[in-house]
């Protein structure tokens, strides 16, 4: 039976009875699709006789050799991220479209895809606008990683991180769409509380536009700046010196919008648990691996960027990386806004005094 006999909420975020069982197919279904790959009645069979989680986990094994090689033959070591916005919303539409299929309660999955696919139509946007960039890692981050460690060590980093870590957790993070899905096994429809957490998660996705918007506002002006020596409207020619963006939802965090990213996945990992009426299960895995990877990546990137800017150190300390800091500057907490003023307020100065300061 592809899915497990369950008889109790709790049931359905127990390792022991959901996960650990069905393992055994991943090992048989390699052969079975290579027998049956021009037969699509068979595919559909294998398909629905195969447990959900477990044809989710093939699928990122299968892809990650697939990025290997092609990372190396291209030298591009982004080829994850240019999946990462699409990997996640397929994960989800496969445990709805297995849930239609099998006639379960679907309500909570098809919320749960509207959100996902509205996270995949904003990521992707942001990727094609920016000529490459992804959510996960630039490729310049790995180039810079490339330059500074031994080659043989890159490759065992690209084969054991980049290329297969990263793939699995893809789809790890959305293993909790797993769990919703037995739950409707049981017949349980949408609550109000499935409602709150669909909603939440679209509040952050709008959260995380905005501040990919802000930073994308500011970027355009700064290139503009710097091509025409003019001053774009709305933009204040002290902050375009700076090189950084400190206005908006990056005067309260200095990464909004990874902020937001990193709360997606840990909500939809307490939709899974509160569905299954734990306090915490086993998809713990998906979410806390995405916070270890943003964890890394920023302090990565940040690493890059205060060597490129001399006053990203004086940012850093009013300013918190991911949430705001209780103190901080005037105005908002962390807002860094009177920096900006006081080189303005020191030409005042200088001016009603002759030259001479006070």
């Amino acid at each position: 039976m592809a899915l497990p006999v369950i008889y109790t909420l709790r049931d359905c975020s127990s390792l022991e009875k959901t996960v650990l069982p069905y393992l055994p197919q991943l090992y048989d279904l390699p052969q079975q699709l290579l027998q049956s790959y021009d037969n699509p009645t068979e595919l559909q069979n294998i398909y629905l006789a195969t447990n959900p989680l477990i044809t989710a986990l093939a699928f990122s094994l299968f892809l990650a050799p697939l990025f290997l090689v092609i990372s190396e033959i291209n030298k591009n070591y982004s080829q994850v991220d240019r999946m990462w916005s699409l990997l996640p919303t397929i994960y989800n539409a496969h445990y709805c479209i297995y849930a239609h299929l099998n006639g379960l309660e679907t309500q909570r999955l098809d919320n749960m895809i509207a959100f996902s696919t509205v996270w995949s139509l904003r990521l992707t946007f942001n990727y094609w606008r920016k000529g490459g960039y992804s959510i996960g890692s630039e490729d310049y981050r790995w180039e810079v990683l490339k330059q500074k460690i031994n080659p043989a060590l890159f490759f065992v980093f690209n084969v054991l991180f980049i290329s297969l870590a990263q793939s699995v957790l893809l789809f790890l993070i959305t293993t909790p769409s797993y769990v919703i899905l037995l739950t409707a096994r049981l017949g349980e429809k949408m609550s109000t509380a499935d409602t709150m957490f669909a909603r939440a998660l679209m509040v952050l996705v709008i959260a995380e536009w905005f501040a990919d918007q802000q930073q994308w506002n500011y970027q355009e002006a700064k290139k503009q700046y710097q091509k025409t020596a003019k001053v774009p409207h709305k933009f204040d020619q002290e902050d375009l010196d700076r090189g950084f963006v400190v206005t908006g939802l990056w005067s309260w965090s200095r990464h909004p919008n990874f902020a937001a990213e990193q709360a997606i996945w840990v909500v939809l990992y307490q939709w899974g648990c509160w569905d299954s009426e734990v306090m915490y299960n086993w998809t713990f895995l998906g979410a806390m691996g995405y916070l270890f990877l943003f964890q890394a990546s920023t302090w990565f990137t940040e690493l890059i960027t205060s060597g490129k800017y001399p006053e990203y150190a004086e940012y850093q300390k009013r300013v918190g990386k991911f949430l705001p800091k209780i103190t901080g500057g005037s105005g908002l907490p962390g807002d860094f806004s009177d920096q900006k003023a006081k080189p303005k307020v020191e030409k005042a100065e200088k001016k009603n005094s002759g030259g001479v300061r006070r």
